[in-house]
Order: C-alpha cells, then sequence, then structure tokens
C-alpha cells in the first residue's frame, strides 16, 4: 500500500505533522493507499510555492499553456482504462461510469486547451473620437480549490484546466474519500511539462485543511464544490476578505414525465438519473413528478426494473449499481428513508442496507410513492439511491412541484408536446433543463450551474469557465494628443 506525502513546488514533500488517513475502497473495505495529512503549516508552504509558480505561469503565452494542458488531455487518452479500474477502486461506481468520468476530464482538456488561442475580450467604440476601448482577461493569481468525492477526476478537472489557461496557480484539497485520481491527474499535468509550483496537493480534513485554504490571506479565489451549508461558510469567510468565490453546490432535481410521455425513454431515463452512480450525483433525479393518468402503469414498471438492478463490486460485469461511499453515507441514507416512512411516504422497494456478498456500504435502490412535496425526503438532499414519487395533475402544478424546493440545479421533462416543453423551460427554475433526456449527461462546452441555493452565479466548463478564474480589464487607448473628458466632453 503506497503512502502519498503532500505534493508542493514539484516535489513529494513531507507534511509537518506525523499524521496520516487510510484510503479504502467502499465495496471491500481494502485500504488501497495512505496519505500524509497537511497542518496550516504546510498550506503556508504550497502558497508560497504557487506565489512562485503564479510568476511563471502567468508570462507564460496562452497557446503555450494550452499545449501543456492539449499534451496532458492526450496522456489521460492513453491511460483511460487503468485510470477508470483505480477509480472504481477507491470511489465505488461501476467501471461504465468511471471510464466517463475519466472522458470527461479529457474532453474538458481538450476543450479548454483550445480557449488558449481565444481568450477572448471585447471591442468596442468609444463616445470620444480618436480613442479605443477594449477589454482583457487577467489571471486572478493563486486560486484555491476544494472538491468533491464524487466526480474524482472530472470536478478537479473541470477547475484546473480553465485555471491553468487562464493563468493562475492553484493549492488544491481533493475529498479525503477519492484523492487518488487528483494525484493521477495532477502528476500527469507535471509530465505534460507543467511548472513546479503551478499546482500543489494538500490532504486531510476540511475542519483544518480546507479552514486554512479559505482564509489564507495570499489566496485570492476559492473554487469549491460540496454541501450547501459549507459553502454558505465559505462564502461568507471570503467576504470578510472581498475574496472571489465560486461555488457549485446541492440539488434536489425534479423530472417531470407527462400524460404523453414516451414511457419506455421515460423509464430508462427515471432509472439512469436515479440510480446512476447509486444516487450520488448532484444532478441526480430525486424527485420525479408523474401525471396522475400514467402513474400507476409507470409506478409498477419502475418498481419491476428496479428490483431487477444487480449491486456490486464495480469492476465485476453486469454491476449495475455500486457501493455509497462511506459509513457516515450509508447512516445518512437509512436515516432519510426512515424519515420518509414517519412522515407517511409509502415504501414501495428497497430501504434497505444489504450485504452482496461484499462487506462494503450497500443500499438497496429505494422508491417512495404517495410523497408529499413538503415532505423532508422531498426538499432535502439525500445524496443516495432514493426516489420520491409525486403525483399531479396538470402541467402548472408539475412546475410548482419542481420549484418547490431551495435548489434550482438540473430539470427534466418528458412530453411530446412542443408548447409543455417549452413552458418548462421557461418556468422551471434551475440552470439546467434537459427535455426528453434524464437530468444527467452535462456536456463540457455547454455552462454548469445552477440558482437558488445551488450556486452563487459563476458556470462551469464552457466558455464561462475561463471567466471564472479570470479578472476581466477594461482598456482605454487614447491617441488624439489632448485631454479627453468622457461624459463631460459632450
Amino acid at each position: 500500500m503506497q503512502e502519498y506525502k503532500l505534493f508542493i513546488d514539484g516535489e513529494w514533500t513531507e507534511s509537518s505533522t506525523e499524521d496520516s488517513f487510510d484510503d479504502i475502497n467502499p465495496a471491500t473495505m481494502e485500504k488501497i493507499a495512505s496519505l500524509q495529512i497537511a497542518a496550516i503549516d504546510d498550506v503556508d508552504k504550497a502558497v508560497e510555492a504557487a506565489l512562485r509558480g503564479f510568476k511563471i505561469w502567468s508570462e507564460t503565452p496562452p497557446p503555450k499553456r494550452a499545449e501543456i494542458i492539449f499534451k496532458a488531455a492526450g496522456i489521460l487518452e492513453e491511460r483511460k482504462e487503468e485510470l477508470a479500474r483505480l477509480m472504481t477502486e477507491e470511489m465505488g461506481k461501476v467501471l461504465d461510469e468511471t471510464r466517463g468520468d475519466v472522458q470527461e476530464a479529457i474532453d474538458i482538456a481538450v476543450y479548454t486547451a483550445g480557449e488558449g488561442r481565444r481568450l477572448f475580450g471585447e471591442t468596442t467604440t468609444s463616445e470620444l473620437k480618436d480613442k479605443f476601448c477594449m477589454t482583457v482577461l487577467r489571471p486572478i493569481g493563486v486560486v484555491g480549490m476544494i472538491t468533491p468525492w464524487n466526480f474524482p477526476i472530472a470536478i478537479p478537472a473541470w477547475k484546473i484546466m480553465p485555471a491553468l489557461v487562464a493563468g493562475n496557480s492553484i493549492v488544491m484539497k481533493p475529498a479525503s474519500d477519492t484523492p487518488l485520481l487528483t494525484i493521477k491527474l495532477v502528476e500527469i499535468l507535471m509530465e505534460a511539462g507543467l511548472p513546479p509550483g503551478v499546482i500543489n496537493l494538500v490532504f486531510g480534513p476540511g475542519q483544518i485543511v480546507g479552514k486554512a485554504i479559505v482564509h489564507h490571506p495570499e489566496i485570492k479565489a476559492i473554487s469549491f464544490t460540496g454541501s450547501l451549508e459549507t459553502g454558505k461558510w465559505i462564502m461568507s469567510e471570503c467576504g470578510k476578505q472581498m475574496k472571489r468565490v465560486s461555488l457549485e453546490l446541492g440539488g434536489k432535481n425534479p423530472l417531470i414525465i407527462m400524460d404523453d410521455a414516451d414511457l419506455d425513454l421515460a423509464l430508462e431515463g427515471v432509472l439512469w438519473s436515479a440510480f446512476g452512480t447509486t444516487g450520488q450525483r448532484c444532478t441526480a433525479a430525486s424527485r420525479i413528478i408523474v401525471h396522475e393518468k400514467i402513474k400507476d402503469e409507470f409506478t409498477q414498471r419502475l418498481v419491476e426494473m428496479t428490483e431487477k438492478l444487480k449491486l456490486g463490486d464495480g469492476l465485476m460485469p453486469d454491476i449495475d449499481v455500486g457501493p455509497v461511499i462511506n459509513k457516515s453515507q450509508l447512516n445518512k441514507i437509512q436515516k432519510y428513508v426512515e424519515i420518509g416512512k414517519q412522515e407517511g411516504a409509502r415504501l414501495l422497494t428497497g430501504g434497505n442496507v444489504v450485504n452482496p456478498g461484499l462487506p462494503g456500504y450497500f443500499f438497496e435502490p429505494t422508491i417512495f410513492t404517495d410523497v408529499d412535496p413538503d415532505m423532508t425526503i422531498a426538499q432535502e438532499e439525500i445524496f443516495g439511491p432514493v426516489l420520491c414519487l409525486i403525483t399531479v395533475s396538470s402541467l402548472e402544478e408539475a412546475i410548482e412541484v419542481a420549484n418547490n424546493t431551495r435548489y434550482g440545479l438540473s430539470s427534466s421533462i418528458y412530453t411530446k408536446d412542443i408548447t409543455s416543453a417549452f413552458k418548462a423551460i421557461e418556468k422551471i427554475d434551475s440552470g439546467i433543463t434537459y427535455i426528453n433526456a434524464p437530468t444527467i449527461g452535462a456536456e463540457v462546452h455547454l455552462p454548469f450551474g445552477g440558482v437558488k441555493g445551488t450556486g452563487n452565479g459563476f458556470r462551469e466548463a464552457g466558455t464561462d469557465a475561463v471567466k471564472e478564474f479570470s479578472d476581466i480589464k477594461a482598456v482605454y487607448f487614447d491617441y488624439s494628443g489632448k485631454l479627453q473628458r468622457a461624459q463631460i466632453d459632450q
């Protein structure tokens, strides 16, 4: 079992603590690796290295930055299967999904590399004669990144690649449950030619290492993906320092099925949206809003399909659902199931911790019906394979129920009526809406993010990703040879 030190200034560096933690396979409970825990002093060293790295990297022409990112994409492609198998061991989701996770990192690297020859500003007219106006994008400086465990290489790549092409340096704390894929990604970037100090890794609990990153005065921006409560705290703390902060937080995503929907297509979409990644996606569909006219047929068929799903080690063939990430998450899911029963929802299938011949953290795919939109299980993010069925009688009621949550990330509607589809696009409060497709499946060239409690206005992926990690500077070039006073000389 390999032990990993901290990665600072291009070197594996001993932590100043003597503490470490184990990285554990959630399906088999085997120890995969041991990682040293950083102290606040180690975060300081990482920031010092990042400041040195920033000077070199920010002065590197963007197309040259892009060449390194594009080379890293090629190495990721070559090692895709190796990385996918490691991710299944570390995080638990099935091999098809981890291959997709790695592919997403490849895609964002290729896409972002293209931005190295764009990094568009704007040119515009001036209100005065002999004067030229434009905007340029400038790097922010040292960026702190704190990433979750459910997409161990895709989400770090979504943050790292745009930040790098924009010219920033990075201090990152990956999730303690899944640090290895971030380590592999950083090793690949270094192999591709990234200078020392441009990216630095520190490991350990959020209460120590995460706080040190958020509070460090030389870290000019924070990019965080995780829970709403932690996001609120980060935003509050960064506000005290007038620090840039971008947040990707929770979701309680609705999937609407109208009475004219293609039921076969809708059922496939629900099964994938609800139980893909064992429900451990911020975009998972946890609320199915189904029209009363088709509710009985839909429910019967959904339960039959759900009960055929096979749980087990994601490395094994024919496995549909892997483990949840850890004991704490398993207990949380069980707690919400009990709350659902107590509040009067009717359990149709699942609801139990199970042992599919393995000692890991497995929970049955679970479906509740007769769920009131205001019940706890219909309002709070469970982050597990628990699905709520809510019955409605019209599109208007479906949209009202869809919007009855503090979150607003992803949404979906299954309908053959174009009017219903466009009303859903217009009226549902979310950053993403799918028509006749699941709530999961974002592509890297479109912006990703949500409204309300899901985020604070920034978007990851797409052209907005570079802006997340850039300052916009307005430039005025006066070639009149005399003093001109905008607004006054009119």
